[in-house]
């Protein structure tokens, strides 16, 4: 007889289970009855040591429990009013009001935003002291720029908070007789660091900066010659420099030597030095006759491989150097603004891994471009710099965007940069356009344009709505990309004059299958007028359901009044037959025939 659990049996099973596993999860709480925070945990690991991985990204949460740990105050957990927030809107998006106040505050606390030093030091120095001294000054420097945060209330880049990286850092500076700072073309201010170059001259007077633009193929020259501009004013070097344009004319070049004989390619290249030496002549005449006042201007023009080399030799004007007989460039810059690839292009071959995440080189690198120029190369670190939204770091590409969670404000950011029609024309899509009373010049939200390029994709969720979140990233990694372009303006320049965006190039769609204007359709949203009509006032000609075959082969038409008299007898008959075939019950069905030969019978 097989065994029944009672009533009795099944409680007690449960409560055992309960006891086992519950107790476990048992939350822990001090004397106060607050919440254990994680550095009260007596389980043998130091919780305010440092991570020996490139830590830049934090949660709010983590953020906020390494804040309150650097300034050493004990907090309890509150549940505050919460506030719903409606995906419709264009969140994420500061208003112009908003924007001006947080560029006025970025202003005001331009000098507070430093990078750490390190400690001074003697050959008295141990290395244990060193190492004391430099992770105290590491913490009140992180301690700074938390108070900066929390007390402003300024959005910052989640800047490297390894220790170990800005070791790196310091030693690529004192090694190095010129510290190049490589930027995006698209945003240089971003990507640049005032307060490193300060340090580089508190490092050694002798010491000198350059800013080397990357990425400057995606500029026009009037918008090279406004950065040179505005550079020239701040009294910074720059130069323009396109490692992936670098490196598709280095391809081509191998491309027609490899078709070419050994004596055509050699003459080729006999003639290209010729003309690359009347060119260099040209430029000597122009900068020895205007020396005295184009001598320090910042030129427009993109430098090649071999130009930026030269460039770098004498670059240093001071006849000591660090290493001695040797010019030494240090290249510091974030991730993903194409650093390795700099390097490479200078080399000519593959020397570095390229990389768009932060920490991929652990230690600093030194390789000679020629016996007397060695390269520096540090790790991509992210230092801290002010910007207005979480979603600027995205669009920046500071941010990896596989590893984003909030995919709504980058995009409806990235709407405010890039026009209704460049988008449509870039996708082949038809972003809906607002209806009732919304602004009908408004950028599109976030969700219009996921669920039509999502729609249009083929990228679907197991439900069958349109997959928003994977379009995003795919949107997203176009902008980082440059495919959607959008290049910032200098201070006190109209963006809109610095960034001109082409006309709609392709024919605006009319005609919108009906299948798409539901996917496409915003949740919640009602039916259009003209979908509505469509559906339930359609013209189309009515007609009367009949049983059987309309056209007969087999049976020779009648003439046209026989036709109507023949018509009008049979209705006749069959309505003094009684109800049709096709009203009543089942059981109470005849056949046309029976009624027929019923009446044939009278």
């Amino acid at each position: 007889m097989p065994n029944v659990k009672t009533k009795a049996d099944k409680s007690l099973g449960k409560a055992l289970i309960n006891d086992r596993f519950k107790k476990r999860g048992k939350k822990k709480t001090v004397d106060n009855g607050s919440m254990l925070h994680t550095t009260e945990v007596k389980d043998g690991y130091d919780w305010g040591r440092l991570n020996l991985q490139s830590v830049t990204e934090e949660s709010s949460f983590q953020d906020f429990l390494r804040t309150a740990e650097l300034a050493g105050k004990e907090f309890q957990a509150e549940k505050l009013n919460i506030q719903f927030v409606n995906l419709k809107n264009n969140v994420g998006v500061l208003s112009e009001a908003e924007r001006l106040e947080a560029e006025q505050k970025h202003k005001d606390k331009k000098t507070m935003l430093t990078i750490p030093r390190r400690p001074k030091w003697t050959e008295e120095t141990t290395r244990e002291d060193l190492q004391q001294m430099e992770n105290e000054s590491f913490l009140n420097w992180r301690r700074s720029l938390a108070f900066l945060q929390e007390d402003e209330n300024l959005q910052m880049t989640p800047y490297e908070k390894n220790l170990d990286f800005w070791r790196q850092l310091w030693r690529v500076i004192e090694r190095s007789d010129v510290i190049v700072q490589i930027v995006d073309a698209r945003n240089p201010l971003l990507f640049r660091s005032e307060d490193l170059e300060k340090y580089v001259k508190e490092v050694g007077e002798n010491k000198e900066n350059m800013i080397l633009i990357n990425k400057s193929d995606f500029l026009t020259d009037n918008q090279r010659k406004i950065w040179a501009e505005y550079f020239d004013q701040q009294n910074i070097r720059v130069v323009f420099f396109s490692a992936l344009q670098a490196k598709e004319n280095l391809e081509a070049v191998q491309e027609e030597d490899e078709e070419e004989d050994a004596s055509a390619a050699l003459l080729k290249k006999v003639e290209n030095l010729e003309g690359k030496m009347t060119k260099i002549e040209e430029d000597l005449r122009k900068v020895l006759s205007k020396e005295e006042e184009d001598s320090e201007k910042n030129s427009p023009e993109i430098l090649s491989p071999d130009d930026l080399i030269s460039l770098f030799q004498k670059m240093h004007k001071h006849e000591e150097k660090v290493t001695e007989g040797i010019t030494t460039i240090g290249l510091v810059g974030y991730p993903n603004v194409g650093k390795s690839s700099t390097i490479n292009a200078l080399l000519t071959e593959k020397k570095v891994s390229v990389s768009s995440t932060p920490g991929k080189t652990k230690h600093f690198q030194t390789l000679f471009l020629q016996k007397d120029l060695m390269l520096c190369d540090c790790p991509g670190l992210v230092m801290p710099s002010f910007v207005l939204t979480k979603a600027e770091m995205i669009l920046n590409g500071i941010l990896p965007i596989d590893q984003m969670r909030d995919h709504v404000s980058p995009i409806n950011q990235l709407c405010v940069y890039i026009p209704r029609h460049v988008l449509e024309d870039r996708y082949g899509i038809m972003i809906p356009k607002p209806t009732g009373l919304d602004d009908p010049d408004r950028p599109p939200h976030s969700e219009e344009l996921l669920l039509a390029y999502s729609y249009n994709r083929g990228f679907m969720t197991a439900n069958g709505q349109p997959d928003q979140s994977k379009g995003a990233r795919y949107i997203l990694k176009d902008f980082v990309n440059g495919k959607l372009l959008y290049a910032y303006a200098p201070p006190d320049h109209v963006q809109e004059d610095f960034h001109q965006f082409p006309e709609r190039q392709k024919n605006l769609r009319t005609h919108i299958p009906p299948q798409e204007k539901r996917a496409t359709r915003l949740p919640g949203t009602a039916m259009t007028e003209e979908e509505f009509d469509a559906i339930y006032f359609s013209n189309s000609a009515a007609e009367a359901y009949s049983k059987g075959r309309k056209t007969m082969p087999h049976v020779r038409p009648l003439s046209t009044a026989s036709s109507t008299q023949s018509l009008a007898s049979s209705v006749d008959s069959v309505q003094t037959a009684g109800k049709s075939w096709k009203g009543g019950k089942k059981e109470k069905r005849v056949k046309l025939r029976k009624q027929y030969a019923h009446l044939d019978q009278h």
